[in-house]
């Protein structure tokens, strides 16, 4: 009997049921016996091996031996359960809830996960070509390229291993190496990968087996994916609801305190309770820090109750001492619960590092190690490599392939391996490999089979007995669609301001369209405004659902996380968002419905109010269902509006209203069967008029006037319905006449109900199916344009596979190497030095919060000075990034005091140019090149003194020194499909120092987000600055004790902004530690200074001291302030180190122009989705437009039909605004966070760039609408008019883009932009002539929003050139028939009716005594006469009008964005 399974025995009564549990039931479902004494067998084997230099089953010597250990008696088990992270803060609570479970013998959820001959394939190759306008038309190239199958990329080449439970894995590579696509392996997410090869055990069961279990099996991402609104405690809140156990512990019965327990536990073990009321936020909203936000991400994908964790890279952002308290936290579950972990890490300190049971080391896909941790140093050690001291060893690990990271011991030159295939035969070939191998059969034996079947039952008794027997879910349906609610009534909440937006605009639009249809009348005049009211009620529910497509994609990688998490079915999410709409639209219908309804005068009865308001309800429950099931059918947003463009014009289009249905062209009248507006206007039109009698007057009469009274000879003319002869048309004649009848009402009703069904129905099926990103690896864009530059990074040489890798594709090898690339010298000639000394003191910064003033920096002061290297530390929310931003001048809120002094001096206009600050978020334009984006800051930051050329020239200078030559003519691109993380915080850098800062260089976070290599070479090109003389200042998170030596100084702040310490670190950290022990908190040897000063601020070894009071009573911060006097009285009495040139910007603003518009013109003319969007945008609305309105023809009702196929043109401009505002949006943000901010250019450039770029593709926009739409719809072809025709449409272009673009220059977001459109919109549209004609107008809007609409001139130009010499000729129908009185002709008893108000009108049989037939119009100019259009010479009037206006749209978008800058914040 082995000794596990007598500790096993003898543990597994009395202890049986440990797992986490929170009030009372195992909160990982289950038990502990088994757990924990396996845990103690494994740890106190490790105790008694260790001290005999036996570890792991390994002697000292790397042979493996057998365990001898004797088997235990009963009386040598009450020692406590050893854990590496015993003495983690949580640990006593965590043993309590395990001794909590043991009563309920609860059975164990553990599982384990065994992988062998894993080998993992991706789509593409290292480098894809970006097409650009032009040559994605080259069809023969296209067609040859298309016909080769797309490359498959090995990601991750036979990879193997086994975790049980109990076990921690830590997986180690450097970025792009596969860590990622393991873990993703290891959590059973496959979705994205073209080929997955080899066999993966969750426990005894296969992958396919565990895809029911996902809620148990569970990874936790680098992205922190949140809905910003929601505070921390709304967020787990929502989380540790939708894990609360059906059977929960003997001693609880409400659900809720399961719940607050466990919810409180994990707020507590990140230390995280103090943020439990603040928004999470994002880079818009603002919310907790980045650190807090890292760690709800951790406590969230803890609240899933999992078996098997899989933690990507979850320290980044973490200080050095949160990233370790996270680690232990982690442990002490694992050992307590049994859980399986695998953690990748790109920086592990060895604290953190030493927590670990195993190590699996990647590199390039391959695996180079896996074996017990103790054995992976000795084993690259025998190799040849060596480990220096208080070096990392997992830096040490990765970086064994890298030529210019390793160091190779005395001897083995010639012989250690060079790369990881040479590394990975040398590890085939070890005692490790054989000794791991025999743990692959773990999925065979019968402790995992047992495990599993546990698991299966643990799983069973935790779930709800409502849910099918498959599900992964743990709560039942209601619960979860009453928690989706809850959540989703909090996330409209949480966003106030866009539910009052929305709120105010409703009622604004219900007022100003009541009074636009104000009182209309009963009689025929009416007839046409009330039918516009009707429909313009319908039209604006629609508008204000587009929305929701935006909505759709702003939320969907929460719920793909969410569903991966099992946290709820997608029809629960369905379901609470409809639950949320209905009290939202029943207030937003309600106050419309209320303002319009009675301000219109529509039919004064309750039931009719009644059927309105129920009706316009339905409407906009049916169109925000429409809305939603495209957003979630489509997988990309471009995609999505695409449809929803095209979809949203067609319902408008055929809802009855422009075009009556029996006018459909039968190609087309398919899509008013599936209109729901189409079913909604019928039921309003015959609400409003059924069992009416309308009497036709004014010119709907002939003849009518003085003389014409007799209505026995009148007759109705150009009301559709009326009987030849009679001068009333009744209700339902007019509706008989578009092919409506009342009695359809309720039918009507209904069907609306069962396409709202559908698609709700729609929407979950396509919720259901969302996959999360795909898995595909990172790679390079070349632009097509450069493909001839970039011939490297596109052979498949498969030599090269074994050559010698340098620093990584694109990777900064250390300067001091031996392969530079340059000659040292050569460098610090080229670099430029600075003189100039930088002091603050005193410096204080509030901000304004609702619960009052704030104080975020409290009296800080420090110096750098030439070649100084300084750190600036603190803990999570300490407020680096904030004194960053001050010092910068960053800031444009709150208030700053105190003094900032170069040379002694305050700063001067140029500052901000002539001081580099690298932020912490790497923005750059995603479609310029490397080399672009390099030469774009240096012809604009360099001194306008400096030549062209000489510009250029340090470029490569700078290109050279970040060794990017092989990735310079790439594109920067976006996270996956671009340069990778450490690429671009390089190319963050080099924009920095490409402008030659004369003052000293701001860098937040340059190693956040890299692995150990990576930050440690980053550090050493600083230093390498600070070598030739420049000034840095750096912030860093978690530096290891080699990153730590590299600096000079050293300033330590604490929460709330308040200095700890400053001043020299000194050799060996030496001056910092000897501060700290003097003060009674001295540094363990061994332990890494910067991890223990973080800890004495803000962890474990803070001792409870105030710590800022500590340094304000010290000789040191005296030392400071007399040291800070001093340099700036010195300073002030010399020659100032930099000169000042006085200009806010270093080069004349026409410079800067033809800049900024040229990478515009690039970067549009390599957009080919977004250019793609709208040419197709323009020609598929102008081929439905065409082809609804084919070939009109010449009488009364078609020269309507040509007004308001005219008028649908207008429609081409939400489509493309809602496209182009996100794209504007996305620029603004670039310049506004780094550009406008460094004075690199002028908001002026910035404006004109954007609005030139454009015009090239406006104009072919015009020729596409035009060329389908003007022929098609029948209009002349007479050359001067289909000029003066295109020559509007081409500058009606340039008025809705520069409409788009001001509301886009001042709206916050893109999601505030797609709200104001309609409004504006729907504003445009109402008064442009169209819906109400010009005579019916309300006065108080006819004299001024009338002449101020730039649609009134587009629509009205455009009819004059159609529609001014048509020949009208009347249908049938459309004549006016009546008799004459005393047997008269026609023409004796029209003449004075002909001759005064019937003068446009024409009698086609003026001799005839009886049936006298009238037509309303003789000529279009008749029709137009109407439509306040007297004259053709109107039509170019008009067009010069819509000129002015194109041009005066452009001076708003000016105009606003200047509103929108605002000046940055100096200390007073």
């Amino acid at each position: 009997m082995s000794t596990r399974d007598s500790w096993r025995n003898s543990w597994g009564s009395g202890y049986g049921g440990g797992g986490l549990s929170f009030g009372g039931t195992s909160a990982w479902g289950a038990g502990g016996g088994d757990t924990i004494f396996r845990v103690l067998s494994r740890t106190s084997e490790r105790q008694s091996k260790r001290r005999s230099g036996i570890i792991s089953g390994f002697s000292e010597d790397g042979i493996y031996e057998e365990d001898d250990i004797s088997v235990y008696s009963e009386r040598d088990i009450p020692l406590p359960p050893i854990s590496k992270a015993e003495d983690w803060a949580l640990m006593p609570d965590v043993k309590n809830y395990a001794e909590r479970g043991e009563k309920d013998h609860l059975k164990a959820k553990k599982l384990g996960i065994t992988w062998k001959n894993l080998t993992v394939k991706g789509l593409g190759s290292d480098a894809a070509f970006n097409e650009n306008v032009a040559s994605q038309f080259n069809l023969p190239r296209n067609i040859k390229e298309g016909r080769q199958p797309p490359p498959l990329n090995t990601i991750i080449d036979d990879s193997h291993g086994c975790v049980k439970p109990g076990e921690m894995l830590l997986v180690l590579g450097r970025p792009g190496s596969g860590c990622t696509s393991l873990l993703k392996m290891l959590a059973n997410r496959r979705n994205g990968y073209a080929q997955v090869e080899g066999d993966i055990h969750f426990g005894s069961m296969t992958a396919k087996e565990a895809g029911q279990y996902r809620g148990q099996i569970v990874m936790n991402t680098e992205e922190e994916l949140f809905f910003p609104t929601l505070t921390v405690g709304q967020t787990m809140d929502f989380a540790t609801r939708m894990k609360v156990p059906y059977h929960k512990f003997s001693d609880q019965h409400r659900d809720k305190d399961f719940q607050q327990e466990y919810r409180d536990f994990l707020l507590k073990a990140m230390g995280i309770t103090h943020t439990s009321a603040t928004k999470i936020g994002n880079e818009y909203v603002r919310g907790v820090s980045g650190g807090e936000r890292k760690r709800v991400s951790i406590i969230e994908t803890l609240a899933t109750r999992g078996s098997v964790f899989c933690w990507d890279n979850s320290t980044r952002g973490l200080d050095a001492s949160t990233a370790l308290q996270y680690t232990k936290a982690i442990r002490a579950m694992t050992d307590v619960v049994g859980l399986s972990t695998v953690v990748s890490l790109y920086q592990a300190g060895n604290g953190i590092y030493d927590l670990f049971d195993k190590v699996l080391v990647l590199d390039e896909g391959k695996q180079i190690f896996y074996g017990p941790r103790e054995q992976a140093r000795p084993f690259m050690e025998e190799l040849g490599f060596i480990c220096g001291d208080g070096a990392n060893v997992a830096d040490f690990l990765t970086g064994v392939t890298v030529p210019t990271e390793r160091s190779v011991r005395p001897g083995f030159e010639t012989s250690f391996p060079r790369t990881a295939t040479e590394i990975r035969d040398d590890y085939s070939r070890s005692n490790i490999k054989v000794i791991m191998g025999k743990e692959y059969n773990y999925p065979q034996t019968d402790e995992a089979k047992d495990n599993t079947k546990e698991f299966k039952e643990a799983v069973a008794w935790d779930k709800d007995k409502s849910l099918p027997k498959q599900s992964p879910l743990t709560v039942s349906f209601p619960k979860q669609v009453k928690a989706c609610v809850v959540r989703q009534y909090q996330i409209v909440w949480g966003d106030k301001p866009t539910f009052i937006i929305k709120q105010v605009a409703t009622l604004v639009q219900a007022l100003v369209v009541g009074s636009l249809f104000y009182k209309s009348s009963t009689d025929s005049s009416g007839l046409f405004s009330k039918s516009g009211a009707l429909f313009f009620s319908l039209l604006y529910q629609a508008l204000m659902a587009l929305s929701e497509v935006t909505d759709s994609f702003a939320g969907r990688p929460v719920l793909a996380k969410h569903k991966a998490f099992a946290f709820f079915h997608p029809a629960a999410f369905c379901i609470a968002q409809i639950a949320a709409d209905i009290p939202v639209l029943l207030f937003q219908v309600s106050q419309f419905s209320l303002v319009l309804y009675f301000m219109v005068s529509l039919r004064l009865s309750a039931s009719a109010f009644f059927i309105f308001w129920v009706t316009l309800l339905a409407i906009a429950m049916c169109i925000t269902a429409v809305m939603r099931a495209i957003g979630a059918v489509f997988s990309t947003f471009d995609g999505a509006t695409k449809l929803s463009g095209f979809w949203f014009s067609a319902l408008v289009t055929y809802t009855g209203y422009f075009i009556p249905k029996n006018r459909m062209h039968p190609w087309f009248v398919w899509i008013y069967w599936i209109d729901p507006l189409s079913y909604g206007f019928e039921i309003l039109l015959a609400n409003e008029v059924h069992g009416q009698t309308i009497p036709c007057v004014n010119s709907n009469l002939v003849p009518n006037g003085p003389g014409y009274t007799d209505s026995a000879f009148q007759s109705c003319a150009g009301v559709p319905g009326a009987i030849q002869g009679a001068t009333t048309v009744t209700g339902d004649q007019y509706l008989q006449a578009f092919s409506y009848k009342h009695s359809h009402l309720w039918r009507n009703f209904g069907i609306i109900w069962a396409w709202w069904a559908f698609f709700v129905i729609v929407t979950i099926v396509a919720t259901s199916n969302w996959k999360e990103m795909a898995g595909k690896s990172g790679f390079l864009v070349i632009p097509r344009e450069n493909a001839k530059k970039n011939t490297q990074l596109l052979q498949n040489d498969e030599e090269s596979q074994v050559k010698e890798k340098p620093a990584s594709r694109g990777q900064l090898a250390p300067l001091d190497s031996s392969t530079s690339s340059m000659d040292e010298k050569t460098i610090e000639n080229q670099l430029i030095s600075n003189t100039s000394v930088f002091t603050w003191k005193n410096l204080t910064y509030t901000v304004k919060t609702p619960s009052g003033d704030r104080v975020l920096l409290d009296n800080v002061q420090g110096w750098v000075k030439p070649g100084m290297l300084g750190a600036l530390m603190g803990s999570s929310g300490a407020g680096k990034t904030t004194l960053l931003d001050v010092l910068a001048q960053r800031k444009t809120e709150g208030t700053i005091t105190g003094s900032v002094l170069v040379d002694g001096r305050p700063t001067t206009v140029s500052f901000q140019r002539s001081a580099g600050y690298c932020e912490q978020l790497d923005i750059h334009e995603p479609l310029a090149t490397v080399r672009e984006a390099l030469e774009f800051s240096a012809l604009l930051r360099q001194c306008g003194s400096v030549s062209k050329e000489e510009k250029l020239k340090y470029v490569d200078t700078i290109i050279n020194l970040l060794e990017m030559q092989d990735i310079e003519h790439t594109l920067v691109g976006r996270t996956g499909a671009g340069l990778s993380v450490e690429q671009r915080k390089r190319l963050t850098i080099g924009v920095e120092l490409v402008a030659k800062p004369s003052i000293l260089i701001f860098l937040d976070e340059p190693t956040s987000g890299l692995d150990g290599q990576a930050a440690f070479n980053t550090l050493r090109f600083l230093r390498k600055l600070a070598a030739v003389g420049q000034a840095v200042l750096v912030t860093i998170h978690q530096p290891s004790a080699l990153l730590f030596k590299e600096f000079d100084t050293l300033l330590l702040l604490a929460r709330g902004g308040k200095t700890v310490y400053f001043g020299d670190i000194g050799v060996e950290a030496s001056t910092l530690k000897d501060y700290f022990a003097r003060n009674g908190a001295p540094c363990p040897p061994g332990v890494n200074p910067a991890e223990h000063m973080i800890d004495v601020v803000s962890g474990s070894a803070s001792q409870g001291k105030d710590w800022n009071q500590v340094w304000l009573e010290s000789p040191e911060h005296k030392e400071v302030s007399v040291e800070v006097d001093r340099i700036n009285k010195e300073a002030a009495g010399k020659p100032p180190g930099t000169l000042d040139d006085g200009r806010e910007f270093a080069t004349p603003l026409w410079e800067q122009i033809k800049l900024v518009t040229h990478r515009m013109n690039v970067a549009l003319f390599r957009n080919t989705d977004y250019i793609n969007n709208k040419f197709a945008l323009h020609v598929g609305s102008a081929l439905f437009n065409g082809f609804t309105f084919w070939k009109i023809g010449s009488s009364v009702q078609e020269l309507q039909l040509k007004l308001f196929t005219i008028f649908n043109f207008i429609f081409v401009a939400p489509g493309v605004i809602n496209q182009l505002q996100p794209l504007f949006i996305d620029r603004r943000d670039i310049y506004e966070f780094r550009e406008k901010k460094s004075k690199m250019y002028s908001w002026v450039a910035f404006v004109t760039g954007l609005i030139v770029s454009e015009f090239p593709y406006l104009c072919i926009c015009a020729v596409l609408y035009f060329a389908p739409w003007y022929y098609t719809v029948g209009f002349t072809t007479d050359s001067d008019k289909a000029g003066a025709t295109f020559f509007v449409m081409l500058f009606y272009e340039f008025i809705y883009t520069g409409i788009g673009q001001f509301v886009a220059a001042y709206a916050p977001n893109a999601v505030f932009a797609s709200l104001v459109n309609p409004a504006l919109i729907t504003v445009l549209v109402s008064f442009c002539g169209v819906l109400v004609p010009y005579s019916q107008l309300q006065e108080f809007w006819r004299y001024w929003m009338y002449y101020l609409n730039p649609f009134n001139y587009l629509v009205s130009s455009i009819l004059a050139f159609t529609v001014f010499d048509n020949v009208v000729q009347c249908d049938d129908h459309e004549f006016a028939v009546f008799n004459t009185p005393n047997s008269q002709t026609c023409a004796e008893y029209l003449g004075p009716y002909l001759a005064g108000l019937g003068a446009r009108t024409n009698l086609v049989n003026p001799e005839a005594t009886s049936g006298c037939r009238v037509c309303q119009y003789r000529y279009g100019s008749d029709y137009l006469s109407t439509l306040n259009i007297d004259d053709y010479d109107v039509g170019w009037r008009d067009a010069g009008i819509v000129v002015i206006f194109a041009i005066s749209s452009y001076v708003m978008v000016y105009l606003f964005m200047k509103l929108r800058t605002k000046a940055t914040k100096t200390a007073e």
